[in-house]
């Protein structure tokens, strides 16, 4: 049996998508779920990129023990420095050093010859190399690449040190086929390939990730790069959860190997990343969709009450879904409740328990049966929160078909109470610029999305609000039964993020 390595880039290349960037707090936070989900290599970021991802990335090479830690860097030397001082202290550190090999980039993006790129290939590596005991290095666009440089470029890098080789199909451009064939092509080729591991980065745009990334897998690949949920630039990097359970469910066609992914994390960790993103999956999406193990055909409910495997090729439980018949509501216990939250994946502390009981009570006096995203929802607004400048007290909000649309907002401002009254064209919006006087700020609202995180209508509807303030951008949650409350809540949530990153810009 031979080991995939899961290269997990969600905080890379996931972050630089649009609408996915996140705080030092956020990327630590996700980066400690990434190693216990036991992902062999987490890359934290690219350092050079931004003072915040420098630090961002240090902090994460200090605080992960047992995964390998790695920083990308371009083919310069400033790059690789820089990415070396921010996991100089990780335990396992690896340098992740990057060029562009196809003609198209060559020619119209570098201005470079074939030549002055293989020259520049063996002096990152080998400066990398210098610095670090472990180098990866990517030929951007290698599927684009003529096949005959490719070889040159691949073994020109592993002569000069890298242990680790990745061929990223950069644009999402190769087909299976073709892909498993140049992965079978360097292998036969390249005549040092034995003494690195080959690894593969797939992009999405043909939806085409996962299916290209199992195809080199076939063909010899041993370490695959893909992100959570697969977030990613454009349409998105292959698929982690996608990636490992193909590998795991079908154990009689990939017979010889598989990763050590502990699979019952991966859902919390597709939770973790939507909560702290505020963008959620689709509900159709493969294992993490919330109708993944949905059934509504009676054909289906039929097969699936007489025997599971008929329609379902992989247990919830397997992917860390809850399938718990315990229903939570008024009347549950403390110990049922803590019960609950350690099957969702979440280990807290007896005060925080406690602090998050009291939520899950006064919840459950408005609602029947709360939900496992009414629980993750509570969590979320509790302890993934940062500095409270801005607090409500108190919302009042009158409106109908005669009456102006008027909210009445008690707020603490820096813990000075403030009250204020305001109109607007309907109730969210009188309740925002009644916000908006109390705290003085002029953010612009970019983004106002509501979803009911559970069905009935007594759910909870869970609010998502984008503010742009001074050039600084954020995005803030709330979550109640009272839809207007919700959005109060997750306005305000923008503004505190707002307010935070103006103090640390």
């Amino acid at each position: 049996m031979e080991k995939i390595l899961i290269f997990d880039t969600t905080l890379r290349d996931g972050e630089q998508s649009p609408g996915f960037s996140m705080n030092i707090q956020e990327k630590l936070q996700v980066a400690k779920q990434l190693e216990k989900l036991n992902v062999d290599i987490i890359e934290a970021g690219f350092p050079i990129a931004s003072e915040g991802d420098f630090q961002a990335v240090r902090a994460i090479a200090k605080s992960i023990k047992r995964s390998k830690i790695a920083a990308l860097a371009r083919a310069e030397d400033k790059d690789i420095d820089r990415a070396w001082e921010a996991i100089k202290e990780a335990p396992h550190p690896v340098i992740h050093t990057f060029i562009s090999t196809s003609d198209l980039h060559l020619k119209h993006q570098l201005h470079l010859s074939q030549k002055d790129v293989l020259q520049k290939v063996v002096l990152a590596v080998k400066r990398a190399k210098s610095h670090a005991p472990q180098v990866e290095f990517s030929a951007m666009d290698a599927t684009r690449t003529e096949r005959a440089y490719l070889c040159q470029v691949v073994e020109a890098a592993i002569n000069a040190g890298a242990s680790t080789i990745n061929i990223p199909d950069t644009v999402g451009y190769a087909i299976p086929h073709e892909f498993g064939d140049l992965i079978k092509h360097l292998r036969k080729n390249v005549t040092n390939i034995d003494k690195a591991i080959l690894g593969v980065h797939c992009h999405n745009d043909l939806g085409l990730a996962v299916a290209n990334s199992l195809a080199a897998v076939l063909s010899g690949a041993r370490q695959v790069e893909c992100t959570i949920n697969g977030i990613g630039e454009r349409a998105g990097n292959a698929s982690m959860e996608e990636i490992v359970m193909s590998i795991r469910t079908r154990k009689d066609f990939f017979k010889q190997i598989y990763t050590q992914i502990v699979t019952e994390q991966i859902y919390p960790t597709s939770r973790l990343l939507t909560q702290i993103t505020g963008i959620s999956v689709q509900p159709n999406k493969a294992i993490v969709g919330s109708n993944a193990f949905a059934h509504e055909s009676g054909i289906h409910q039929d097969g699936l009450l007489k025997e599971k495997i008929t329609y379902e090729i992989m247990t919830p439980e397997s992917v860390g879904i809850s399938q718990s018949t315990l229903v939570m509501g008024k009347h549950s216990g403390r110990h049922a409740f803590k019960d609950r939250l350690k099957k969702l994946g979440y280990e807290l502390s007896d005060e925080e328990v406690n602090i998050l009981f009291k939520r899950f009570k006064d919840l459950a006096d408005k609602k029947k049966e709360v939900f496992d995203e009414d629980l993750e929802a509570l969590i979320a607004e509790e302890f993934l929160r940062i500095p409270e400048k801005y607090k409500l007290l108190n919302l009042n909000v009158t409106s109908g078909t005669v009456a102006i649309p008027t909210a009445t907002v008690e707020m603490e401002v820096d813990g000075i109470v403030v009250k204020e009254a305001g109109f607007g064209d309907g109730p969210v919006d009188a309740a925002f610029k009644t916000i908006a006087k109390v705290t003085g700020t002029k953010s612009k609202l970019l983004k106002f999305l509501v979803n009911a995180i559970t069905g009935g209508t007594d759910a909870q509807g869970e609010v998502t609000v984008r503010l742009e303030e001074n050039g600084l951008i954020a995005t803030g949650q709330g979550a109640h039964t009272d839809i207007i409350l919700a959005s109060a809540k997750a306005y305000i949530n923008a503004l505190n993020r707002l307010a935070h990153l103006s103090s640390h810009s």
